[in-house]
């Protein structure tokens, strides 16, 4: 809880005195400096305004940081324009033991495709304490060590940096032993144990001391291990190995469990204190994760997987010490030379995947960052597109691509593409890595619509139904969405003084006819007009297309008689026969016209009655009335012929025709005659009347007799009373009336 407390106001301290620094922007570079372990949402800098821009521009130019594959540690705050932290950021675990911790941003401005270089340095705090990878060291000394002899103690690891790492070392108080601190050519403090007094075993074989690691922060934090001291006897000679330095070097691909190299330390005692057990120190955590050293023969070898892109390099010590403590160390240097095993990576820094087909050439439409992990010719990467497409890839800067329009598009011949980026590394064998963009045309109204035919002719029936469909046009239009939304009108004047929307009528959606009303072909025939199919583009494009629509003729006219024409004043027409007439003498013609056409109009006579049955005949197409044979005496003055005239349509239609012919030689015989040429009298409505006057006589007869039976029964019970003696009497007589009344009227009893 004390160190929680200690860190907490260091921080605050920390915070309180930050120096955070913009510089000038060189070569587009912009660099700040804040300390770690500060909390999530730590001002780091005014970006904008060390970028020159004003807050109102900040969302029209669409600034933004890009990643570059890391952890992102920071965020741009889009209302004030301040670079903050994103999380805690431990300096230790982002840099490990650089001096200068350094994290690297891609600021980028979409508008001006304009990119900056951000810096920030991570500065170190005290907020780590040394410790030693053993709790417990163990020494075992003989009692001959001369004074002044030095042992070499396990340093203290601390994860800070310069003054907040390990700067002293203190033993706990005794006699025999003190600490002597040196400082390696690395800058590195290490600690040995310098021996002060003699010692005897017989006075004393064991000694328990305490080793304190101190560091140099504010506050300053320790680490503390437990040394013991054996007391041995006779072993007067360190290790020592065959060279100070040893170097190899190693393809990061390199197998788990290769050997390296083998080190070799030689003791000049004999027996057991001559045999040396070898490890390794000073490692850092990664290190000790990836290298072994075989205590017994010395070979170092790989636990781990080596790569070039973490670590090109590795530096430990190797210690060789014998059964009495006594050691001697050298140093390792293991490069990893650069395989080929890291395929290019492709970012997208901005993309507009939506471009109007009316695009000039060169429009950006993505902006690519393409890195390889690898070095040299390694790292070294190729970009390219498929070559059919009607886009190129051009080189913005550094590492970055533009995906831009190579000539004119057009959206009708291709909706959207799907561009393949292929990056490609010059290492051997090359690797390749591929991602798909896919680049959508927007549609501008550049087509009108088109129809199915160049002109329509449409039929339709005469009589038909109001509302009827005629036909259906169709126009198709190239674009899309609301450019290929397809509204049809009819343009046109009138028809017969009429206008021509109250005769025809299209649905605007469909493009379908219909008739509004019946139409008659004995008054028009045809109606010709346009159609305009216009789309909801805007500017809206449109075409028309002439449409003929012919009316169709149906039997709808029954023949109308000409002649004999009916008279108005309600005589009747008459035509004169001479007796002396021979056979096929003309007596009239029947004249009829139909209204329809084609074989609607065609005509046909036929004699429908007549007075004397073949003496006269009717042509069967021209209606003429003729004579069939000669007159005699016993034949009519007057003839009465029905002259059927029928048309040829489905159903056939039909009109009678009633001519009178008056059979005389001369004058005064027709004028003798003419009294009995009137009307003629329907004999069918003659008998009518009769029957109506006969029911009318039989039912007041009827009502006759019911009274006059009611009067008397009601007389024959007045008189009952008085003359009961008579009763028969009267009953027999009427009986006897009943019997004469039934025989004088037996129709009316039927009734």
């Amino acid at each position: 809880m004390a160190d929680k407390a200690r860190l907490h106001c260091q921080g605050l301290a920390l915070f309180c005195f930050t120096l955070v620094t913009a510089w000038e922007t060189v070569s587009g570079k912009i660099r700040y400096s804040i300390p770690e372990e500060i909390q999530k949402g730590y001002f780091v800098g005014n970006i904008l305004k060390d970028l020159g821009l004003d807050l109102k521009e900040l969302s029209d130019r669409a600034v933004r940081i890009v990643s570059t594959g890391r952890s992102q540690y920071f965020a741009l705050n889009l209302k004030s324009g301040h670079l903050i932290t994103t999380e805690r950021m431990d300096r230790e675990q982002i840099c490990g033991q650089l001096e200068t911790c350094l994290l690297h941003l891609e600021v980028l401005v979409e508008d001006k495709v304009k990119l900056f270089i951000v810096d920030v340095e991570i500065t170190d705090i005290n907020d780590n304490a040394p410790c030693f990878q053993e709790d417990e060291l163990e020494f075992r000394i003989s009692e001959l060590a001369a004074v002044g002899t030095r042992y070499s103690l396990e340093e203290a690891q601390d994860a800070d940096v310069g003054a907040s790492s390990v700067q002293g070392y203190y033993l706990s108080h005794n006699k025999h032993f003190s600490v002597d601190v040196q400082t390696g050519a690395d800058g590195d403090k290490y600690a040995e144990l310098v021996l002060e007094k003699s010692l005897d075993r017989e006075e004393q074989a064991v000694h328990d001391l305490i080793l304190t690691a101190t560091d140099g922060g504010e506050p300053v934090r320790s680490g503390t291990a437990q040394i013991r001291v054996i007391v041995l006897d006779a072993n007067d000679n360190a290790p020592g190995f065959s060279q100070p330095v040893y170097t190899v070097s190693v393809l990061e691909n390199v197998a788990v469990g290769s050997l390296l190299l083998t080190v070799n330390a030689t003791d000049p005692d004999e027996g057991i204190n001559s045999e040396v057990t070898y490890s390794l120190r000073k490692m850092k955590d990664k290190a000790s994760q990836i290298f072994q050293v075989d205590s017994k023969t010395g070979e170092i070898s790989t636990v781990g997987n080596l790569d070039y892109e973490e670590a090109a390099s590795y530096e430990m010590e190797v210690q060789a010490k014998d059964v009495g403590d006594l050691s001697a160390r050298s140093k390792v240097l293991v490069t990893v030379i650069d395989v080929n095993d890291n395929a290019p990576k492709i970012t997208i820094a901005s993309l507009f995947s939506s471009v109007s087909e009316d695009s000039p050439p060169g429009t950006l439409i993505a902006l690519l960052n393409i890195r390889d992990k690898d070095s040299g010719e390694n790292g070294e990467v190729t970009c390219s597109i498929p070559g059919n497409l009607p886009f190129r890839l051009q080189k913005s800067f550094d590492n970055y691509y533009s995906l831009v329009t190579d000539r004119p598009l057009d959206r009708e011949r291709g909706s959207d593409y799907n561009v393949t980026i292929t990056a490609t590394d010059r290492g051997t064998p090359n690797l390749a890595s591929k991602t798909t963009i896919l680049v959508q045309l927007s549609d501008i109204n550049d087509n009108a619509p088109i129809f199915n035919q160049t002109s329509y002719t449409l039929y339709i029936t005469e009589n038909n139904p109001r509302g009827a469909s005629v036909c259906s046009l169709k126009a198709n239009d190239p674009d899309s969405g609301e450019n290929s939304r397809v509204t049809y009108s009819i343009t046109g004047t009138q028809i017969q003084e009429a206008p021509l929307s109250s005769s025809i009528s299209i649905n605007s959606e469909t493009g379908a006819l219909y008739a509004l009303r019946s139409f008659d072909y004995e008054q028009f025939r045809e109606i010709r007009f346009q159609v305009q199919a216009q789309d909801g583009g805007s500017p809206p494009l449109s075409s028309n297309v002439s449409v003929t629509l012919f009316i169709l003729d149906q039997n709808d006219n029954s023949p109308q008689i000409l002649h004999p024409s009916f008279p108005t004043d309600g005589s009747t027409g008459v035509e004169l026969a001479p007796r002396s007439s021979e056979p096929g003498y003309l007596v009239t013609k029947v004249v009829a016209v139909d209204a329809d056409s084609g074989q609607n109009a065609w005509l046909s006579y036929q004699l429908l009655k007549a007075t004397e049955p073949g003496l006269f005949s009717v042509g069967l197409h021209s209606g003429e009335i003729r004579t069939a044979r000669y007159f005699v005496d016993k034949d009519a003055l007057k003839q009465s012929l029905v002259v059927l005239v029928k048309d040829n349509g489905q159903p056939p239609l039909s009109a009678t025709a009633t001519v009178t012919v008056v059979v005389a030689d001369s004058i005064p015989e027709i004028l003798s005659d003419l009294s009995s040429l009137s009307a003629p009298v329907d004999p069918q409505s003659s008998l009518t009347l009769y029957l109506v006057i006969a029911v009318a006589s039989v039912s007041c007869l009827f009502f006759t007799f019911i009274i006059v039976l009611l009067a008397l029964r009601l007389r024959s019970w007045r008189n009952s009373r008085l003359f009961d003696s008579c009763d028969f009497r009267w009953s027999s007589r009427l009986a006897v009336c009943g019997d004469r009344w039934s025989q004088s009227f037996p129709s009316l009893l039927l009734t």
